[in-house]
Formats: C-alpha cells, structure tokens, sequence
C-alpha cells in the first residue's frame, strides 16, 4: 500500500502540465521547439525566431521536477519554459532556458504531441546541435515518416541512417513515429557550448523548408555580443538552482 502511494505521488511529480493564457486561433500551424542541448542551438534558435517575428506569449509549461526559477525579460517575470504564437505566420515556437530533468522528459513528450494534435498542428520541427571537434556545414535529420524524410531530402538535409538521439527531440519524434505524425528533427554539427552562428544557419535552413523569412544578421554578425549574453543568463539561472538545492538539502530553522 505504502509502495503505491509513493509511487502514485512520483508519477504526480513527473506530470508536465502545459498552461495556456491566450486561445489560440490558428489552422493547422507549424510548431518549432527547441530545447537546452549540444551548443544550446534549440534554445538559442527558437527564442531568437520568437523575438524577431514579434510573437505572442500565449502559454507555458510547469512540472513539479521543474527548477524553481522565474526568467526576466523587458522587465517582466516569466515563465523560462514558454509558448510562443503567430497568426500572421501561423507558427508556433516553444522553448525552455534550462535543461529540462530526464525523468520529465518522456511526459513533457507525450504532452507536446498531445499539444500538437489538440492544435491540429501541420508538423513539428525540433532545432538541435550535434557535437564534433571538426564541424562540417552540412545539416542532419531524423524524419518520423517517409513524406517528412522526402521533404528534408529535397530541401538538402542528409538523413541519418543509423545513431542515436535523446532528450525532448529524440524521444518526441519516437512518439510521432510511433503514431505517424509528421515531424522533423533537424541539426547542425557543432564544437561550441553556446553557437549562436550555428542557430543562425539552422534558423536559415529552416526558413527555406516552411517559406519563412527570418533575418539571422544579429546572430551571425554579433554572435559573441549574444553568446556573452546568454552565458551570463544561464550562470545565473544555474547558480540560483543550486543555491535552491543547498537551502533544501541544508535547512535552517529559527
């Protein structure tokens, strides 16, 4: 019995919950994620792609095993796992600014999906890093059906035949194989722990693939000036996270 209930309130802390603030009103959208990973290049991507199409703000993500952190942003406390909407461009990006915990990842897939369908999204892309000492400019894909797979290869994607693939993209678009919903994973090879200028170069390849218009200059040309940003963002998110888990694992009573 007790074994039960303690395994019942685990699976309630796995729960990932997805809050919206805004209805949506879109027909059949793209969604774009990106999430922290090798170069961050998800995160980097899809926040940049957010900001420069003026997105709404129109939901967010929470989990129990989430880090207890507020992001922000022109001065107001946000949520740092965010939805992001367009009408004009019919699109939805979502993202997160940390890493999200593992034992939360197999539900905060099977929620997204959920999310997907509920929206009657058209496909979902996932913008990821892939690591190398020697980074070539080619771009990598993984496809979650023989149509996607096509449509990567047409548009100069080299499909991986054979590997491995893990996080919120890797165990997403098992779930869409799975069911044969269209997605995408697509990456570029990177040696940087923060590589805005290769965001920058997936955030153009996919551009071509949806017909969007996104201007990356910011990216390329000031690539240091926005890596030298988000480093200091991220330290601090990280240092307020353990210092988090010392009060917990050390408390103190008056």
């Amino acid at each position: 019995m007790v074994a039960a209930v303690l395994l019942v309130k685990e699976l309630v802390l796995m729960k990932v919950e997805i809050r919206m603030v805004e209805k949506l009103k879109l027909k059949n959208p793209i969604i774009i994620e990106g999430f922290p990973g090798i170069g961050m290049i998800g995160t980097i991507g899809a926040s940049y792609l957010a900001e420069k199409l003026d997105m709404k703000l129109v939901g967010y993500f929470v989990s129990a095993k989430f880090p207890p952190i507020a992001a922000i942003h022109n001065y107001k406390p946000v949520s740092p796992a965010r939805i992001y909407a367009s009408e004009k461009h019919n699109l939805i990006v979502l993202f997160s600014e940390f890493v999200i915990p593992a034992e939360t990842v197999f539900a905060l897939s099977q929620e997204l999906l959920a999310f997907a369908k509920a929206n009657k999204a058209s496909i979902i892309y996932s913008l990821a890093g892939v690591a190398s000492q020697q980074p070539d400019d080619k771009f990598y894909g993984i496809a979650s059906t023989p149509k996607v797979s096509e449509s990567l290869k047409k548009g100069g994607v080299e499909m991986i035949r054979e590997g491995a693939t893990q996080g919120v993209s890797g165990v997403l678009i098992a779930e869409c194989a799975s069911e044969s919903f269209p997605a995408a994973n697509i990456m570029v090879q990177t040696a940087a722990p923060l590589d805005p200028k290769g965001a920058a170069r997936l955030l153009d390849k996919l551009s071509q693939l949806v017909a969007l218009q996104v201007d990356t200059t910011e990216l390329t040309v000031r690539g240091q000036q926005v890596e030298s940003r988000l480093k200091d963002a991220l330290s601090k998110m990280q240092a307020m996270h353990k210092d988090y888990k010392g009060l917990e694992e050390n408390p103190m009573y008056g």
